[in-house]
């Protein structure tokens, strides 16, 4: 006679509300399953492989992740951080113990506030925006970047190390992932034309600052004690999953 267990589980609400997800996505009910981490995840935590290669954090992730049918690819990054942050407090409590400018500080997790945007802007199932650059009205459609489209420009930035290792080239290569489209066209050749050759250091910032404000995440911020009055970032260290290290 086989034995049940029981096994908590908490509903975790994501930033983007599931809007950009397709409809048949379970994402697109913004909100996701997780169960707390048990024996096993601690051994895909200390596993040195997944440690060495980078991957730990994510099979972590996915290992927690109770719903059905959720491509893990296809999470965007701000709903990828909440999820994160969710499974932390999960496994091993609110309190985050952060150093900053000499002293330590203590975070309390759970009270991260989602970043205030417009969501009337966010079209249902449809992850793609366009935005006129203010220098030159060059048009430029995007998307939001997803938990694949982030382990893509790794690896195309990892390649073009191994061509040049004196070059430094994540700027360009994650405009090239994020624009779809400038002023209709979709070929990627053109794509990276404009970002290589065309796109205005003016524009290209005046772009990064449209992308963050449409992007839905969570703000990893805090306010440290006797330090600055404006927020800082969180940081996320060695002791966000291996609090004992």
């Amino acid at each position: 006679m086989s034995s049940k267990f029981n096994l908590p589980t908490e509903t975790v609400d994501l930033p983007s509300k599931g809007l950009l997800y397709p409809k048949e996505s379970p994402l697109s009910s913004g909100t996701i399953e997780m169960k707390y981490m048990t024996a096993k995840e601690e051994d895909i935590l200390t596993n040195q492989n997944y440690i060495t290669n980078g991957t730990v954090v994510d099979k972590l992730l996915q290992s927690l992740i109770v719903t059905k049918g959720v491509d893990y690819g296809s999470l965007l990054i701000g709903d990828k951080n909440a999820i994160m942050m969710a499974a932390r407090v999960l496994s091993y409590g609110k309190d985050y113990q952060v150093s900053y400018a000499g002293e330590v500080h203590t975070v309390d997790l759970s009270q991260l506030k989602e970043k205030q945007i417009d969501f009337s802007i966010l079209e249902s199932g449809n992850n793609s925006f366009e935005y006129e650059l203010p220098k030159t009205g060059n048009t430029v459609t995007f998307k939001l970047l997803t938990h694949q489209d982030e382990k893509e420009i790794e690896k195309e930035i990892e390649g073009l190390k191994k061509i040049d290792k004196d070059s430094s080239t994540e700027v360009t290569t994650r405009l090239k992932h994020t624009i779809i489209a400038v002023n209709g066209s979709t070929e990627k050749k053109d794509i990276r034309d404009f970002v290589d050759n065309y796109l205005l250091a003016v524009d290209a910032r005046a772009f990064r600052e449209h992308y963050n404000k449409v992007s839905p995440d969570l703000e990893l911020k805090f306010y440290p004690e006797n330090g600055p009055e404006e927020e800082v970032d969180i940081p996320i260290g060695i002791g966000f999953f291996w609090p004992d290290l």
